[in-house]
């Protein structure tokens, strides 16, 4: 891209919100994220609080593409999303599915720390109740012999789609793969990775969950989709309606798209920076999201906290992925 801004350009442009959650998820109850504005639209700037630098700087790539560099082409106007359910008490799912209306998959939170087992077990079942693919989502949580037990209560009922990074490591994946015949999917093994093929390409993983901005970008996750030979799921990073926007384009722009993708995650928040992408039929339309102004003013984060995502994309510029930033 010719035009690639400098680190006061995109400070000139930053919005820094505080989106209130109805439940929480990842231990948060506030997603504070940064959006920036630039003559191709509206980028998200999103990654976690606890993140360092040299791996935000992928985050701060993604939202300065979104609003620097013109989009791909795309292969469909909708996506079909799954309903997420956090790890909840099995008597809440029935009131988190329904902020899903149409939605055939559910992916279902499990290996939360402080619950056991049967808690996933029960909430799993519960969801069953409703919808008839269920996928889950261990966020690396168990060992493989964990794994291995989990897997057989949680089929024990119905089947499994798959389960999402069962296992923290590669090897431990790949060992899992030989002793279950639930399908393996990968998330941290491939967004945290210094070679995000590498799991794929060891046979550990029967599904890749690729989200747009840990991957620094679109563009990045369609080059990454296009070197692996499994099938796509794009999911989010609890994104707000921007970043959903960028997924659905991500996911609009695959060749081939299988599974349902989890980007319906704007009804946990309270309220957003624009109104939320309805699903139809379980399905989100693709489609350009642009900021509401008065949104924007309502939901400002603090002084503080806007001077701390300032200071944060400063250090983003200056990490030692700066070069990753410069792309765009």
């Amino acid at each position: 891209m010719d035009d690639v801004p400098k680190p006061a350009e995109v400070l000139e442009r930053l919005h820094v919100v505080a989106l209130p959650m109805r439940v929480t998820f990842r231990g948060i109850t506030v997603r504070e994220l940064a959006l920036i504005e630039g003559p191709a639209g509206w980028g998200e700037f999103g990654a976690f609080l606890e993140y360092e630098p040299p791996e935000a700087a992928a985050w701060l790539a993604a939202a300065i593409e979104a609003a620097y560099a013109p989009p791909p082409t795309t292969h469909r106007d909708r996506i079909a999303i799954n309903a997420t359910v956090p790890a909840v008490d099995a008597a809440q799912v029935p009131d988190v599915l329904a902020r899903f209306p149409g939605a055939r998959t559910a992916k279902v939170k499990v290996a939360e720390p402080g619950q056991s087992l049967a808690d996933d077990v029960a909430r799993v079942n519960a969801v069953r109740q409703q919808v008839s693919t269920v996928r889950v989502d261990a966020n690396g949580g168990w060992s493989v012999a964990e794994a291995v037990e989990a897997a057989k209560a949680l089929t024990a009922d119905g089947p499994l789609e798959y389960v999402e990074q069962p296992c923290a490591t590669v090897p431990e994946l790949a060992e899992l793969r030989r002793l279950v015949d639930v399908p393996i999917a990968a998330d941290e093994s491939i967004r945290k990775a210094d070679d995000p093929l590498h799991v794929v390409r060891s046979g550990a993983a029967d599904v890749a969950v690729l989200k747009v901005a840990p991957l620094g970008g679109v563009g990045a996750l369609l080059e990454i989709a296009g070197q692996i030979d499994v099938p796509i799921v794009v999911s989010s990073a609890l994104d707000s309606a921007v970043g959903i926007g960028r997924g659905l384009l991500a996911a609009a722009a695959l060749p081939d798209l299988r599974h349902a993708c989890g980007l319906g995650t704007g009804g946990f928040f309270v309220d957003d920076v624009a109104a939320p992408l309805e699903p139809v039929d379980g399905y989100l339309p693709v489609t350009t999201v642009r900021p509401d102004p008065d949104r924007l003013v309502a939901l400002a984060a603090p002084a503080d906290r806007r001077q701390w995502w300032i200071d944060r994309v400063k250090a983003c510029f200056e990490s030692g992925r700066a070069d990753l930033v410069a792309e765009y």
